[in-house]
């Protein structure tokens, strides 16, 4: 019962840390293009990466603690799931260009961040 407890808190602050970002990154670059989300999913990329790799490789961290981060934190952060409603949003709209933008912009620069927080967990 403990662990979904601490999966939970995690979520809590994640989804948080989420809304917030998200906000902030429309306010300042506008709502044309779902920038927000886009942001939101390389940070949580790039964190997860690094956090995973950091406690498999360099510092052993208790499982409560990394389920707490990974699964409750990123997993609440990360928006894949607003990043596949607002594509199809902008497909129904027609907006072919930026609903291709989006797609391979966050999945290849995804990708991309989770290979650099690997790297640079490894560097600690």
């Amino acid at each position: 019962m403990w662990h979904i407890v601490v999966v939970g808190l995690g979520g809590f602050l994640g989804a948080i840390a989420r809304y917030a970002v998200s906000g902030w990154v429309c306010r300042v670059w506008g709502s044309l293009f779902p920038y927000g989300t886009l942001v939101v999913n390389l940070i949580g990329c790039f964190g997860l990466g690094f956090v995973l790799t950091l406690t498999e490789e360099r510092f052993l961290m208790h499982p409560e603690w990394r389920s707490f981060l990974a699964i409750g934190v990123f997993g609440a952060f990360t928006t894949f799931s607003t990043f596949s409603y607002e594509t199809l949003v902008l497909l129904r709209e027609g907006s072919f260009l930026a609903a291709l933008t989006n797609m391979g912009t966050s999945v290849l620069a995804g990708l991309l961040a989770v290979y650099l927080g690997m790297i640079f967990a490894k560097l600690i």
